[in-house]
């Protein structure tokens, strides 16, 4: 994409084709972050990742994608007694190695906030991980070695982004754990994380509140996603079931200070919720209240999408197909 400025960067990884625009918030953000932060380490076995130290327990994990969207990030939290992983991101470099290199031999719990490539593809350098019992009829499509194919062109050259192929960890199968809205992981001395649904952009879409430092991981949270008619609980995929979730943690602002997203800046004020909720309401009362329209292609298919700015932020995404006749209870 033209015009997109370039941040100074030592990773292996080299974004060479971009699939959405330069945003004005995200980028000046992620330019200084990455280029002045002195938390900034770098390890040896993992030169795709950048870690920023945010809380004195908890670690940012920077790596670009490798499809030509955003950036994800990935979080830890290291506990007394155990350390809690939050996403995976793709799944090329050793991410399990640069973990061990920031807890050492603590026991590690990996959860995924949802099941999309940019965030649970390096599930497999694990034994096990957590997510929703929404999500994990998507979660088990992504348990196979191919995962990675669409990558590459029929040549087996990068299409979005420069990186060796040699990489990506060998996939091996691994067990996934489903949870239920609320769950607690103790992280030992009653340090806890609880899950807490946030659906729309998948079903089981899953942020994760750190009790002790009040910050919620939230994942990806501003684009609602593909429904799939087989899929048990695929009307989690609507605007309704997201402002249903959201009212709940908005109930629950005061025990939140920071919201960090899947992707972007990070350490946002509890604020973003309300907003985030405000904006979801109002495509609710009137779905043709949007800010802007336009036909989108995704995987061959051609359809409207439409948008509402959040207030202070981005967009809510969303098609007609995502307002739902009733909320489901």
């Amino acid at each position: 994409m033209k015009g997109y400025r370039e941040i100074e960067s030592q990773l292996k990884s080299k974004r060479i084709v971009f699939r959405e625009s330069e945003s004005p918030l995200k980028w000046p953000f992620m330019k200084i972050l990455r280029e002045q932060s002195k938390t900034k380490m770098t390890f040896t076995c993992n030169p795709y990742a950048e870690v920023y130290k945010f809380r004195d327990n908890v670690y940012g994990i920077f790596t670009e994608s490798l499809d030509g969207m955003g950036d994800p990030w990935m979080y830890l939290i290291e506990g007394p007694k155990k350390a809690l992983l939050v996403d995976t991101g793709f799944g090329c470099g050793d991410l399990k190695g640069l973990i061990r290199e920031i807890i050492h031999d603590k026991e590690l719990i990996v959860v995924n906030t949802h099941s999309h490539y940019d965030h649970a593809y390096g599930n497999a350098q694990f034994d096990k991980i957590y997510c929703h019992e929404n999500e994990v009829f998507r979660m088990k499509r992504t348990q196979n070695p191919h995962i990675w194919d669409y990558l590459f062109d029929k040549d087996g050259k990068c299409i979005w982004t420069e990186f060796d192929r040699n990489d990506l960890v060998s996939y091996k199968d691994y067990e996934i754990i489903p949870i239920p809205d609320n769950y607690i992981f103790d992280l030992g001395d009653g340090y806890e994380v609880e899950a807490m649904l946030i659906p729309g952009h998948t079903p089981g879409q899953c942020g994760y509140l750190d009790k002790h430092n009040h910050i919620l991981f939230s994942g990806d949270t501003s684009h609602f996603g593909q429904q799939i008619a087989e899929e048990p609980n695929t009307h989690f995929c609507s605007v309704n079931e997201y402002v249903k979730a959201l009212r709940k943690i908005v109930a629950r602002i005061d025990e939140i200070e920071g919201v960090f997203p899947g992707h972007g800046a990070v350490d946002q004020t509890n604020t973003v919720l309300t907003n985030w909720l405000e904006a979801a309401e109002a495509v609710l009362a009137d779905p043709q209240s949007y800010d802007y329209k336009r036909e989108v292609e995704r995987n061959g298919e051609r359809f409207i999408q439409y948008g509402k700015k959040i207030y202070q932020g981005s967009q809510l995404t969303y098609t007609m197909q995502h307002i739902l006749k009733e909320v489901s209870e």
